[in-house]
């Protein structure tokens, strides 16, 4: 029993997609690690993170935070580019068989 639920086009695109999105978070999720000074904006600070006893341990402790969502979220991109890889199989299969 398959279980064909998109077309080829649409799997491919998925592959595609998750490539790209495995590459660019896992490079984001490296330059979060490595506290990066040029994505502060991009860390959810607020006062009281400036205002603690320590600082800098606070901020690359919340970067280091940010570096495991992105790391995480590069695995999802590759659970979903092994379904499309999965339905890119299953699809030629069913071409396969139907000539």
């Amino acid at each position: 029993m398959s279980c064909l639920i998109c077309g080829p086009k649409l799997a491919t695109c998925g592959v595609v997609i998750s490539i790209w999105g495995v590459i660019m978070l896992a490079m984001l999720g490296v330059f979060f690690r490595t506290h990066s000074a040029v994505l502060i904006e991009d860390v959810p600070l607020t006062e009281e993170d400036f205002r603690d006893t320590n600082p800098p341990q606070k901020i690359y402790g919340i970067y280091n935070q940010v570096a495991y969502n992105c790391f995480i979220a590069a695995a999802i991109y590759v659970v979903v580019g092994v379904f499309s890889f999965c339905q890119i199989s299953l699809n030629k299969r069913k071409e396969y068989l139907v000539q």
